[in-house]
C-alpha cells in the first residue's frame, strides 16, 4: 500500500472522448465560418456548429479531468472548470458510493466527508464496469493512506453509501411526494368543476326556435352538415371529421372508433353546446363527446395521494433513522406499500361513489369508519415492522443446548467472503442437525454438496444491522455476525432468529469439540 508519494488520477478511457473534443472543434470552426460568410446568426449550419462545440466543450472537460492528491489535501479540476481544493485538516473521512444502474450496473465513485457534515464527490476515480474496480480500489487505498499519514481520519471504517443507506440524501423522494401531492390538490380542485360540466351537460334542453344568441350556449343546438373526408389516425394523434364546404364548423376533432364510423358523403346532425360539437349522429354511426364525471376526477386525486404515500414513507424512515451510522442499511418501505395499496382497495371505489365525500347516510358513513380504520391499524403495524432492532450477541452454548440429533434444518443463510468452506460464494443455507453445521446451495433435503463449517475456528466478534458494504443482496431484515476465522475477518448473514440459531449451534460444536480435546 502506498503511504507517502502524490497521487494523481485521470480519466482511463480518452481516445474517444479526444475525437469528440475534436468534432465539438470542427464545429466551432464551422460555426464562425459560416457566420463571417453569412453575417446571420440564425442559420441551421451555425447552429449546428454550436451546438457541436458545446457538447465538445462537455466532453473537453471529462477527457482533462484530474483529481491530485499530496501532502497538503485533494484537489481537482479541468481546463474547463477551475481547480478546488480540500485541506485534509477539513476531510473528516473518506467513504465510497454506490448507484445501481436498471440492468444491475455498480457505478463507484469516491466521496469526501467534510468537518462540518458536507459531503463532495470527487469526480475521480469511478469504476463503471469490473475491470474498473481493481483500478478504483487501488486508487482509494491511496487516498485514504495520504488521509491517514497526513490528517486525522474519525474512523478506519470505510462507509460505503448506497440507495439504501441512512446516508443517502432524501432530496428526490421529497421532491416526488411534494409533485405528487400537487397534481392530487389540483384533481381535487377539478372534482366539482367535472362534476357540475356533465351535470350541466345531461340536464341541457333542446334550444327553443325564439331564444336569443346569448341563451343558445346553455341549450343544444342542432345543425345538418355533410361529411367530405375523414382523416383517421392510427397513432396517438387525433382523429377528425372534416365538412363539405367548412359549414357550419371546418372539422371536429374525434376518437378514432368514432371517425372509422362516418364516411365521406354521409350526411349527419351536429350537437352544438358552449360553442362546440358535443355529437355527431348520423344514420348508422353516433359519436358523442365524452364528459368525465366527478368520481373519476376524485378517483385520480385519490391515487395520486395514495401514490405520494411511498416517497412519504421513504422520507419518514430516513428522518427515522438520522442518528444511525450513514452506511447502515435503512428497513424497507414496502410494509407501508402494503398499507397503501390495501386502503386503495376501499379509499377508491369511495371516492368514485361519493366524490364530494361521504353523505349522511349510515351505509357511506359506516364504509368511510371501517376503511380508515383499517388504514390505521395497517400503519400502526407498518410502523412497528420497520421499526430498527438493535441486534444482540446469540447465547453460548451454556446456556442454550446443542441442536439436537434429528432431522435436518435448512436456514437461509450466507457467507459473504469466499472461504474454504464456502467456495466461489456458492452457499446458499446452513444446515443444522445430526451432523455439523455446514454450507449448502440448496435449501435441502439432503447434504448434498454440503461444506462442513469449522466451528473451532470461528470465534463471534459482534452481531450488526447491514451496512453498504455488504453489498445489496443482503436483505434489509437480516443481521450479520463478524466472525474471526483463525484471523481472517468473515461475514455471516441472515434473518435474526435463524442467525442466532446458527451462532449457537457453532458455539455448541465449538465448546463440545474442546470437551473432547481436553
Amino acid at each position: 500500500m502506498n503511504t507517502g508519494r502524490e497521487v494523481s488520477v485521470r480519466p482511463l478511457r480518452t481516445r474517444l472522448l479526444w475525437v469528440l473534443v475534436a468534432l465539438g472543434a470542427a464545429g466551432a470552426v464551422l460555426a464562425a465560418g459560416r457566420l463571417v460568410h453569412t453575417g446571420e446568426f440564425l442559420d441551421w449550419w451555425v447552429g449546428g456548429g454550436l451546438l457541436a462545440a458545446l457538447i465538445g466543450g462537455a466532453f473537453l472537460h471529462a477527457v482533462t479531468l484530474e483529481v491530485g492528491a499530496d501532502a497538503y489535501g485533494v484537489r481537482y479540476g479541468s481546463l474547463v472548470r477551475r481547480r478546488r481544493s480540500l485541506p485534509w485538516g477539513d476531510i473528516a473521512d473518506l467513504r465510497v458510493h454506490i448507484q445501481y444502474g436498471r440492468h444491475g450496473e455498480e457505478y463507484f465513485r469516491v466521496g469526501v466527508l467534510l468537518r462540518d457534515g458536507r459531503t463532495r464527490r470527487l469526480p475521480l476515480p469511478l469504476s463503471v464496469s469490473r475491470a474498473d474496480r481493481p483500478d478504483f480500489d487501488a486508487r482509494l487505498d491511496e487516498l485514504r493512506a495520504l488521509h491517514r499519514r497526513h490528517g486525522a481520519p474519525e474512523s478506519d471504517h470505510l462507509a460505503v453509501i448506497s440507495g439504501r443507506t441512512a446516508g443517502r440524501g432524501g432530496a428526490v423522494p421529497l421532491i416526488l411526494c411534494v409533485l405528487l401531492l400537487a397534481g392530487s390538490g389540483l384533481a381535487a380542485w377539478l372534482v366539482p368543476v367535472a362534476g357540475a360540466a356533465k351535470d350541466a351537460w345531461e340536464s341541457a334542453a333542446p334550444c327553443a326556435a325564439a331564444a336569443p344568441p346569448a341563451e343558445r350556449e346553455a341549450c343544444l343546438t342542432t345543425l345538418p352538415a355533410v361529411i367530405a373526408r375523414t382523416e383517421v389516425n392510427s397513432g396517438k394523434g387525433p382523429s377528425r371529421l372534416y365538412f363539405a364546404d367548412g359549414r357550419p364548423v371546418d372539422r371536429v376533432t374525434v376518437s378514432r372508433e368514432g371517425a372509422r364510423g362516418f364516411r365521406a358523403g354521409d350526411r349527419v346532425e351536429l350537437t352544438v353546446w358552449r360553442r362546440q360539437v358535443r355529437v355527431v349522429a348520423g344514420e348508422h354511426h353516433v359519436w358523442r363527446e365524452h364528459f368525465t364525471d366527478a368520481g373519476s376526477v376524485a378517483v385520480v386525486a385519490a391515487g395520486l395521494a395514495l401514490a405520494a404515500g411511498y416517497p412519504g414513507a421513504r422520507v419518514l424512515l430516513r428522518r427515522r433513522g438520522r442518528r444511525l451510522p450513514d452506511d447502515e442499511v435503512l428497513p424497507s418501505a414496502l410494509p407501508f406499500a402494503g398499507a397503501l395499496a390495501v386502503t386503495a382497495l376501499w379509499l377508491l371505489p369511495f371516492c368514485y361513489v361519493h366524490p364530494m365525500g361521504p353523505s349522511a347516510s349510515p351505509g357511506s358513513l359506516a364504509w368511510a369508519v371501517a376503511g380508515s380504520l383499517v388504514t390505521l391499524g395497517l400503519l400502526v403495524l407498518a410502523w412497528r415492522a420497520t421499526r430498527i432492532r438493535t441486534p444482540q450477541v446469540a447465547t453460548t452454548a451454556a446456556a442454550v443446548p446443542r441442536e439436537g440429533a434429528g432431522e435436518d434444518v435448512f436456514l437461509a443463510a450466507r457467507f459473504l467472503e469466499s472461504t474454504d468452506y464456502n467456495p466461489n460464494h456458492f452457499g446458499t443455507h446452513v444446515v443444522l442437525g445430526d451432523g455439523p453445521p455446514a454450507v449448502v446451495p440448496h435449501p435441502g433435503p439432503g447434504r448434498f454438496a454440503a461444506k462442513a463449517v469449522p466451528a473451532h475456528r470461528l470465534t463471534v466478534k459482534g452481531v450488526r444491522r447491514p451496512r453498504g458494504g455488504d453489498g445489496d443482496g443482503v436483505p434489509r431484515r437480516w443481521h450479520v455476525a463478524e466472525l474471526d476465522d483463525a484471523g481472517e475477518p468473515v461475514r455471516l448473514t441472515a434473518a435474526p432468529a435463524d442467525l442466532a440459531r446458527i451462532l449457537r449451534s457453532l458455539d455448541a460444536v465449538d465448546t463440545a469439540t474442546g470437551a473432547d480435546n481436553a
